[in-house]
C-alpha cells in the first residue's frame, strides 16, 4: 500500500510540474527531470525496479509509435538529406566520442561496453523540443528535421545498443550474421506493414471506444514482442507498423473513437515520461551510496564529461553540415543537394541546442542487465546527460529563439487555408446536388423550423440536417485525405483540419 500510495503522490506531483511548465512556457520534460533528480536524494524513499527485459518494450514501445503515428513521410522525403546526416552521422559521431571518452577515463571497460553507453546518449529527443516550439512561430523545416531525425535515431542507436550489449555479454557476430541482420531489417519493415493492414481489418469492426483503445496499446505491445519473438527489429517493426497505419486510419476510424484515443494516448506518454524520471532517480540513490566518496567524485567526473562531449558533438556537425550546404549551393548551385532549401545559421543554431535526451535514453540505460560491467556508472551517465540537457537546454531554447529572432514561414497556415477552400468546395457540391429541404435548411441556418418534409426518413429537419452534415464531412475527409496522399498538404496540417472534421462529425452525429 506505501509504494501504491507514493506513486499517487508521484503523479499529482507531475502534474503540478507540468502545469508549472505551461505557465512557465518551458518544457515539461525538464522540469520532471528536476523532480526526479530530487528524488535521488530523499531519505526513505520507496524503492521498487521492474525487469529490465520489461522496460524497453513498456517505455520506448508506446513512446515510438505515438511519433512515428505523426510523423509527415511528405516532409520526411523533402528534408530527408539533413535528417539522415543526423540520424546516421551525427548519432555515430555522438557513439564514437563517448565511447572513446568512457573508455579512456576507464580503461578496464571493454570497448562494446563503452559503445553500449554511447547509443544510450546518442539520439535525442524532440518532445521536449516540440513542447517549447509549437508554441512558437518558428519554420516548419525546423520542426520537420527535429521530429524526423528523433523517431528515425531511436532505430539507429537502439540496434547500436542492441549489438554492443550483446557482444559485451558474449555473443560473437560474424560476416553471416550482419547479413543476416541486414535482412532482418528488411523483413522488420515488410513485417510491420504487413501488420498494420492485417491489425486494422480487425480493429475497425470494433465499436466500443475503451474496448478499441485497450486494443490499440495491446497491438503496440504485441507487434514489439512479435517482432522480437521472430528475431526481427522491434523499432523497424513497429515504427513501419506506426507510419502505415497512420496513413490507413483516417477514413476507417470514426471520430468519436479517434478524439479519446488521442486524449488516452497523450496520457500514456505523459505518465511514462513520469514513470522513468521516477526509476531511474530511485536507481540513483542506492548507487549513490554504494560508492565510495572517491570513487563517487569519479563517476561525476566522468558523467559530466560525457555531457559536454554530446552537446558539443552535436552543435559541430550541425554548424558543420550547415557551412558544407553553404558553400556547395554557393559554389555549385543548389542541385539534389542542398536544393532550394539552404540551411540559416539562426537554424542551426536551433538544431543543434535541440538535442535534448529523454525516454529512449533513460529506458535503454535502464534495460541494461544486471552484469553488465560498471552498470551504475552507464545508468548514472545516461541520467546525467538527459538531465543536463533538459535544463541546459530545454530552460534556455526558448530564450535563444527569442534572441535569434527566428520567425516561421506560415507552411502549415497556407496548407490549412487551401485545404479549407477545397474542403468548402465539396460541402458546396454536395448541397447544391442534394435538392431536399434540409439542404435549403443548412445554407440557411437562420431557419429554425423542426418540421421535414413528407416521406423523409428523418423525424425532423434538424435530423436531416446533421445526417447531410455527416455525408459532407464525409466528403471533405476523403477530399483532406487525397490532399495529404498527393503531398499537396503535410501531416501537420492534415491532423489540425482533421480534428476539426472530427468535432464537427460529434456534434452533427
Amino acid at each position: 500500500m506505501l509504494l501504491f500510495q507514493s506513486l499517487l503522490i508521484l503523479l499529482v506531483c507531475a502534474v503540478v510540474l507540468a502545469a508549472c511548465a505551461r505557465y512557465l512556457k518551458l518544457p515539461y520534460p525538464s522540469l520532471l527531470a528536476l523532480g526526479g533528480t530530487a528524488l535521488a536524494f530523499i531519505p526513505h524513499a520507496p524503492s521498487f525496479s521492474l525487469d529490465p527485459q520489461l522496460t524497453l518494450a513498456l517505455f520506448v514501445a508506446p513512446a515510438l509509435l505515438d511519433a512515428a503515428f505523426d510523423t509527415s513521410l511528405r516532409d520526411l522525403k523533402r528534408y530527408w538529406i539533413p535528417v539522415m546526416t543526423l540520424v546516421f552521422i551525427a548519432v555515430g559521431l555522438t557513439t564514437a566520442a563517448v565511447a572513446w571518452l568512457v573508455h579512456y577515463l576507464v580503461p578496464d571497460m571493454p570497448w562494446s561496453a563503452c559503445i553500449a553507453i554511447g547509443a544510450i546518449v546518442a539520439p535525442p529527443d524532440a518532445v521536449a523540443a516540440s513542447a517549447v516550439m509549437r508554441r512558437l512561430n518558428v519554420p516548419h523545416r525546423v520542426l520537420v528535421i527535429l521530429e524526423g531525425e528523433s523517431l528515425l535515431n531511436d532505430a539507429t542507436a537502439l540496434l547500436v545498443y542492441r549489438l554492443a550489449v550483446s557482444a559485451t555479454m558474449g555473443l560473437t557476430f560474424t560476416g553471416t550474421g550482419t547479413a543476416i541482420l541486414s535482412l532482418a531489417m528488411v523483413g522488420s519493415a515488410a513485417v510491420g506493414f504487413l501488420l498494420a493492414h492485417a491489425v486494422l481489418r480487425v480493429t475497425e469492426r470494433i465499436t466500443d471506444v475503451p474496448s478499441a483503445i485497450i486494443l490499440q496499446f495491446v497491438t503496440a505491445f504485441g507487434v514489439w514482442i512479435l517482432a522480437e519473438d521472430l528475431g526481427l527489429s522491434p523499432i523497424v517493426t513497429l515504427v513501419t507498423f506506426a507510419i502505415t497505419a497512420a496513413r490507413l486510419t483516417p477514413e476507417r476510424t470514426p471520430a468519436a473513437m479517434r478524439i479519446p484515443s488521442f486524449a488516452v494516448w497523450e496520457t500514456v506518454v505523459f505518465v511514462l515520461n513520469v514513470l522513468a524520471f521516477v526509476l531511474i532517480g530511485l536507481q540513483l540513490r542506492p548507487i549513490f551510496e554504494g560508492l565510495d566518496p572517491a570513487t563517487r567524485v569519479q563517476y561525476l567526473q566522468i558523467a559530466a564529461a560525457v555531457l559536454s562531449v554530446v552537446v558539443v558533438v552535436r552543435m559541430a556537425w550541425v554548424m558543420l553540415y550547415n557551412r558544407a550546404a553553404t558553400w556547395k549551393h554557393r559554389f555549385f548551385g543548389g542541385g539534389v543537394w542542398p536544393g532550394s532549401f539552404v540551411p540559416t545559421v539562426s537554424g542551426s543554431l536551433v538544431v543543434g541546442w535541440a538535442g535534448m535526451r529523454g525516454i529512449v535514453t533513460l529506458a535503454t540505460a535502464y534495460a541494461l542487465p544486471a552484469a553488465f560491467p560498471h552498470r551504475d556508472l552507464a545508468l548514472l551517465c545516461a541520467f546525467a546527460v538527459v538531465v543536463g540537457t533538459l535544463v541546459l537546454q530545454g530552460l534556455t531554447l526558448r530564450p535563444l529563439i527569442h534572441l535569434l529572432r527566428l520567425t516561421g514561414d506560415g507552411t502549415v497556415e497556407r496548407e490549412i487555408r487551401g485545404a479549407q477552400d477545397m474542403l468548402a468546395l465539396v460541402a458546396l457540391e454536395i448541397i447544391e446536388a442534394d435538392g431536399s429541404d434540409a439542404a435549403r435548411a443548412l445554407r440557411d441556418e437562420f431557419v429554425n423550423t423542426e418540421l421535414t418534409e413528407e416521406g423523409s426518413p428523418f423525424a425532423t429537419a434538424r435530423e436531416a440536417r446533421n445526417h447531410l452534415r455527416a455525408r459532407i464531412i464525409a466528403g471533405q475527409r476523403q477530399a483532406l485525405v487525397k490532399l495529404r496522399d498527393t503531398a499537396e498538404i503535410g501531416d501537420d496540417a492534415f491532423h489540425r483540419i482533421e480534428e476539426h472534421l472530427d468535432r464537427t462529425e460529434v456534434a452533427a452525429r
